[in-house]
């Protein structure tokens, strides 16, 4: 049983509804969006991060370092690319002079071979303090890399690891 007080309630509530002239709902069909949904929330994240603050210190050149002995195969170098070996050691050539980064990298992968390490990482820096010279630590680490015997290929690292002020190496077992 429904009270007074609810049913003088409801019909206050009620007041402007007005009943349906039929009992069936025509629903117009609604396509979906031709543009995909990721497309456009991709989209959007990119303007967000744009709205922002760029921090330039961190952009990349688009100088990458690459090399790859000859007869190895490029799917060598594309696992490096993208991180897939081990990294066992680590050498950093920030604030050093041409002539202490060159027998660091010497003694640094003479190190690497006698532990029997066949991956590392080494961090050149981009050259931003670097002036008009350019990125000198960047393009000794290249010119060693390239003639030494021991190293059977190298790439830039990925942005989470330093991008393209880092180099990963491949050595020879």
């Amino acid at each position: 049983m429904i009270s007074n007080d609810d049913r003088e309630i409801f019909q206050q509530e009620m007041g402007d509804v007005q009943p349906l002239r039929q009992d069936r709902v025509h629903h117009e069909s609604k396509r979906p969006s031709t543009r995909p949904r990721q497309l456009q929330e991709s989209e959007a994240s990119v303007l967000d991060e744009l709205r922002g603050e760029l921090d330039w210190s961190s952009a990349e050149t688009g100088e990458e370092l690459n090399y790859l002995a000859p007869g190895l195969q490029h799917r060598i170098l594309k696992r490096l690319r993208r991180g897939q070996y081990s990294v066992g050691a680590e050498l950093d050539l920030h604030h050093m002079n041409e002539e202490a980064a060159r027998s660091s990298i010497l003694s640094f992968i003479q190190e690497a071979r006698r532990r029997h390490i066949t991956c590392v990482r080494i961090v050149h820096g981009k050259g931003l303090r670097s002036k008009s010279d350019g990125p000198v630590l960047k393009r000794l680490t290249d010119s060693l890399l390239r003639r030494h015997s021991d190293v059977l290929a190298f790439t830039s690292t990925p942005p989470h690891d330093g991008g393209t002020g880092a180099v990963y190496v491949l050595l020879k077992r």
